[in-house]
């Protein structure tokens, strides 16, 4: 049986499910939100993530969150795989990018797993 491979979602789909107990969760949104886990499971991009939620205004350029303990380089590449599976957006301005939380994403991902519910 072989993996599906990892939806790449825009920021406007990213999706909101109800909680995982609510109902059995359709295989499309399995995939989208596997994907979305799969990049948070890995330290380095789990850091950077939360460095950008909790930065002051809700983004960060990647000046003030490349103190991660890896290259540049390696930051870009997390940072980039963060965006494919429609966990951040960005914005160039200038020489800099800037990143965000993809709306609804971490109230989405709250959802899901909410077993109160």
């Amino acid at each position: 049986m072989s993996n599906p491979e990892p939806a790449v979602l825009t920021p406007e789909a990213v999706p909101c499910c109800p909680p995982i107990t609510s109902a059995e969760l359709p295989e499309q949104d399995a995939v989208r939100m596997a994907a979305m886990f799969k990049a948070l499971s890995d330290p380095v991009r789990l850091r950077l993530f939360s460095k950008i939620a909790s930065h002051p205004g809700g983004e960060a350029c990647v000046c003030d969150i490349q103190d991660v303990g890896v290259s540049q380089p390696t930051v870009s590449h997390h940072l980039k795989k963060l965006r494919e599976a429609g966990l951040l957006t960005s914005e160039r301005r200038g020489t800099w990018v800037y990143y965000k939380v993809a709306p609804s994403v971490v109230a989405g991902m709250a959802a899901l797993l909410d077993l109160n519910r």
